[in-house]
């Protein structure tokens, strides 16, 4: 196990624990606790993970620690993220459950799309449009999990950008196949 392939790991193992402090707000181990210092913890826990993404990118490349582990948890680790920032946001009512629904269904397609492009040995590598999205999810989140003006606009903005990075993949798959 590398470094890049356990700050991957590290970040699986954050999302449930960010999804704690969203949706377990109830519990009587929080009932001298103010909410808002739940929203500081799951946002602090968020915003650690997203900076492992980009380290163990960042790691691998340059100091040639690309492992095909690696190629699996880093992708998986972001989906579990973003799926566990998502829908724990949706839960505590502060996403739209259609916003999340339109990201979740792109990135399950894409993600079957690139399987189904690596087993034809097709290029899978994330486009420009693929990190702006992301990017621009993950700002959204912070913004919503913060609960501060504009988090809106930005998931819709994300949406946008989420829908349109998939209509690139795919764009691109019919073009080399």
């Amino acid at each position: 196990m590398n470094l890049p392939n356990i700050l991957a790991f590290t970040r699986i193992l954050m999302a449930p624990l960010m999804f704690f402090f969203l949706v377990d707000r109830n519990l009587s181990i929080f009932k001298n606790v103010d909410v808002s210092w739940l929203d500081y913890f799951a946002t602090l826990l968020f915003v650690l993970a997203s900076v492992t993404d980009f380290f163990d990118g960042y790691i691998a490349r340059s100091w040639n620690q690309i492992t095909k582990l690696g190629a699996i948890l880093d992708p998986l680790a972001d989906k579990m993220l973003t799926l566990a920032a998502f829908l724990g946001l949706m839960y505590i009512d502060r996403a739209s459950p259609w916003a999340i629904l339109l990201i979740l269904v792109r990135e399950f397609f894409i993600t079957g799309l690139r399987v189904l492009m690596a087993g034809e040995n097709k290029s899978v590598k994330a486009s420009f449009a693929g990190k702006i999205k992301t990017v621009t999810q993950m700002i959204a989140i912070g913004f919503l999990m913060m609960d501060w003006p504009y988090a809106t606009v930005l998931l819709w903005l994300a949406v946008f950008l989420t829908l349109y990075s998939g209509f690139e993949y795919v764009y691109t798959y019919i073009k080399e196949s």
